[in-house]
């Protein structure tokens, strides 16, 4: 029973997380779940309750959702995984992972000192970072940066950057989620977890995505460098 309590505390914070920035549930919850169940038990876990937060955040941001800038990042990553499921056979993970998290946190030192003015990437920049996404993801279980830098990228208000991560990320854990199912990867077990989780989840999310709407578009990219940081370190470290 204590299990199950702190799995719902840690998902209460990842749904937090997630609800503020509309990315990094995963970043919270994998370490953490990682101390109380095996990996190959928290991955399927983490992804239903993904469903949870971006099924919540998308019903929140149903006005800014708009195919037009979800579609490039979704077909690009389709070729990207193909690519991903070869990296994976054949390149030293730890060198890229390396190299991703040193990337990850250059970029966003930059971004936090300099303050660039937004690029206003093209939608053949979108594909481009759903190709990476998918790859990366694939190969490295470390997709979403690509894509969330080039959002970050874009002029977009902070509830546009966040919904077209939403419905990419909705689209992709959905995909990933049929697929544990029908692999046997999500387990009796795991829908007990999802059951006893499922409340602590949405309820983190929904307190994140109160709190978002008080901050400012620059409030906003702050957040999102600081946990690209994050994640850029987490990287070095297990490579």
């Amino acid at each position: 029973m204590t299990t199950f309590l702190l799995a719902g505390v840690i998902f209460l914070a990842a749904g937090f997380v997630q609800g503020l920035t509309g990315f990094g549930s995963a970043l919270v919850a994998i370490p953490l779940l990682s101390l109380l169940m095996d990996v190959k038990a928290a991955v399927p876990l983490c992804i239903l309750n993904g469903l949870v937060i971006t099924g919540y955040l998308m019903y929140r941001l149903r006005q800014d959702l708009d195919h037009r800038r979800i579609l490039p990042l979704l077909i690009g990553s389709f070729p990207g995984i193909l690519v991903g499921a070869t990296l994976l056979a054949r390149v030293d993970s730890g060198c890229i992972r390396a190299g991703i998290g040193i990337l990850l946190i250059s970029y966003s030192l930059f971004n936090l000192l300099v303050r660039p003015r937004p690029l206003c990437p093209g939608r053949a920049w979108g594909y481009l970072a759903g190709f990476c996404t998918g790859a990366i993801g694939t190969a490295f279980s470390a997709g979403g940066p690509p894509a969330i830098i080039y959002t970050a990228l874009t002029d977009w208000s902070k509830d546009e950057i966040r919904a077209t991560l939403t419905g990419f990320f909705a689209a992709n854990s959905t995909l990933i989620a049929l697929v544990h199912a029908l692999t046997g990867v999500t387990t009796g077990t795991t829908l007990a977890y999802f059951a006893c989780t499922f409340f602590f989840v949405l309820a983190g999310t929904m307190l994140g995505s109160r709190l978002t709407g008080r901050i400012n578009r620059s409030a906003y990219l702050r957040v999102v460098h600081l946990f690209l940081i994050a994640m850029g370190a987490m990287m070095l470290i297990s490579s």
